[in-house]
């Protein structure tokens, strides 16, 4: 396993939309074995393909608690089959926009349909955080970030903040 480094925003490359995995093989396996030890060095919950550099439409996440067993889990090609209309509020963060967090309101609960690290077809019906995580993972495979759901006036300056950060470290 190795661990990747993490894209921040301002980064174009969080806004591109994601590729079916085709087929679930050893280097799919060992991709999502790399993010999940990225996620739990970060430390974070929850990790998208994208978020490494690689745009296929995966993503890994353990909202276990911290003093519990990890319960890594792995969502190739997921997708949203049903969400309740009933909300729920948590606040948000990301590892590509670090120390940033917002509360952010989305759907209580999801049924999403996924393949798992072998390839078998799944679905799962979550609620509470785990309905959160994914919800926002996936947003990131469709190159969308929590502070989307902001109010332009907060996310424009988030996003000004990390690009001066950027210039002020070379990278832009």
């Amino acid at each position: 396993m190795t661990k990747r480094p993490i894209i921040t925003i301002p980064d174009p490359v969080l806004r591109q939309v994601c590729a079916p995995v085709e087929t679930v093989d050893d280097g799919i396996r060992a991709l999502a074995d790399d993010m999940l030890e990225t996620m739990y060095e970060a430390p974070g919950i929850g990790l998208a393909a994208s978020q490494i550099g690689i745009l296929k439409r995966l993503f890994v996440l353990d909202v276990a608690k911290e003093d519990a067993p990890k319960q890594p889990m792995v969502f190739i090609n997921p997708k949203i089959v049903w969400a309740s209309e009933d909300t729920s509020v948590y606040q948000e963060g990301c590892l590509s926009i670090p120390e940033y967090f917002e509360d952010v309101e989305r759907p209580a609960e999801v049924t999403v349909q996924f393949q798992n690290r072998e390839g078998a077809e799944q679905e799962l019906k979550a609620d509470g955080l785990l309905a959160t995580c994914i919800q926002h993972e996936l947003d990131h495979l469709n190159g969308k970030l929590f502070i989307d759901y902001l109010s332009k006036l907060k996310r424009d300056r988030v996003v000004k903040k990390f690009t001066k950060q950027a210039k002020q470290a070379g990278i832009l």
